[in-house]
């Protein structure tokens, strides 16, 4: 009995071993002005499973000049931004590091860069003057193909053309702004951005605003994505965000969600134009308050016509 016993209690510590949740995935933000920017493929994808979506703002590095499919970097919204402070699931790279780590990187990529880019001169120089010798040696074959007839003046024109041949080595100089310096295309060297999880610091010097429409904004984005719902930004659509039931690769909004205090007034032509809109693009809006509880209060509104 006391062996039984002593085996439950290694099976009930094995499993909460096993079911204790990993920790969660830092994301490492840019920040670009206020915007706050993700980078890297990881960080997309842990936002992503988050149920947040943002928006991809550059462009494919093999297909740059369309705009239909657009990739890194993603634009977070500052309710996102907020939500995953509160998580304490993303940290920011300040500017500049306390301990000037940061100045030391940046100033050991500009030596490598002017170190690749000497290089690459250097190696410039001896192929155009490789292939200045090749255009005299094929100038000087070419005079003595030209027939019987040349005589003396080809002889000339051949010792002259020697004579620039031996006076190239010597006076020869390659432009610097002759330089070919290629570019990265294929992928995106983001040297700026750090992989190693010690360059992110729990930073934020975005100005949060402290507005009551800036405070009901980001209640009922909290409220919305923890009953599962995805929102992205509706500005074209005269709200505050779209409301789609699953992820917006698979799902249409249902939602217009218009924010708003309950104490703030409204004008009734806003309301009908707002309606009138939501029933056009075939989706209900939501007039959407924080309480004093707490809790977030949900008005529906639908077009149904002139009386």
């Amino acid at each position: 009995m006391r062996a039984c016993s002593q085996v439950q209690v290694m099976d009930d510590d094995f499993s909460s071993r096993r079911e204790s949740p990993p920790p969660p995935h830092v994301v490492g933000v840019s920040l670009c002005d206020s915007a706050p920017l993700l980078w890297r493929v990881e960080d997309l994808r842990s936002v992503r499973a988050q149920g947040l979506v943002g928006a991809l703002l550059g462009s494919l590095p093999r297909t740059p000049r369309q705009n239909g499919r657009l990739g890194r970097p993603l634009l977070l919204l500052p309710e996102e931004e907020r939500l995953l402070r509160e998580r304490q699931t993303a940290a920011a790279l300040p500017a500049r590091r306390q301990d000037g780590g940061g100045a030391e990187l940046v100033v050991q990529v500009e030596q490598q860069q002017e170190e690749e880019q000497q290089r690459s001169y250097e190696e410039q120089s001896i192929l155009a003057l490789e292939d200045r010798k090749s255009a005299l040696l094929r100038a000087m074959t070419s005079s003595h193909s030209g027939g019987p007839g040349s005589g003396t003046g080809t002889e000339a024109s051949d010792e002259a053309l020697r004579g620039r041949l031996e006076d190239l080595d010597r006076s020869f100089t390659f432009p610097q702004s002759a330089l070919a310096v290629q570019l990265s295309t294929a992928r995106a060297g983001l040297s700026y951005c750090p992989e190693a999880r010690a360059f992110l610091q729990a930073d934020w010097p975005i100005r949060e605003q402290h507005d009551r429409s800036w405070d009901a904004r980001y209640q009922v984005f909290r409220d919305l994505r923890g009953r599962g719902f995805y929102l992205t930004s509706a500005g074209k659509f005269g709200g505050d965000f779209l409301v789609y039931p699953g992820d917006p690769l698979r799902f249409h909004a249902h939602f217009i969600a218009i924010c708003s205090s309950l104490d703030e007034s409204v004008c009734v032509l806003d309301v009908l134009s707002a309606a009138r809109l939501g029933s056009n693009v075939k989706k209900t809006v939501l007039l959407c308050s924080p309480g004093t509880d707490g809790r977030i209060l949900y008005t529906s509104l639908q077009w149904s016509g002139m009386v």
